[in-house]
């Protein structure tokens, strides 16, 4: 057996997601990982007929002030655009 150690799974802190019209257009994922804490997002774009979702980011943070901040915004962004989030 080998001395290093194995690096730790992340760990899910949220999962949000947004829906407009009766369709899920974005899914947050907020994991803390590394020391560092990561937000990784699907959109579905409305007007597409794309199955496979776009993937941007993920986006890095060093503290979880930081990410939540993000998070924060982003839903409010998505609340003022007629989104029902969860």
């Amino acid at each position: 057996m080998s001395g290093a150690a194995r690096p730790a799974e992340p760990q899910e802190l949220a999962l949000r997601s947004a829906r407009k019209e009766n369709r899920e257009i974005v899914r947050m994922r907020y994991v803390e990982d590394d020391g560092g804490y990561l937000v990784e997002c699907e959109v579905y774009p409305i007007g597409g007929l794309r199955v496979e979702p776009l993937r941007p980011g993920p986006y890095r943070f060093a503290t979880r002030d930081e990410a939540d901040t993000f998070i924060r915004e982003t839903v409010t962004i998505l609340e003022y655009l007629g989104c029902d989030v969860t």
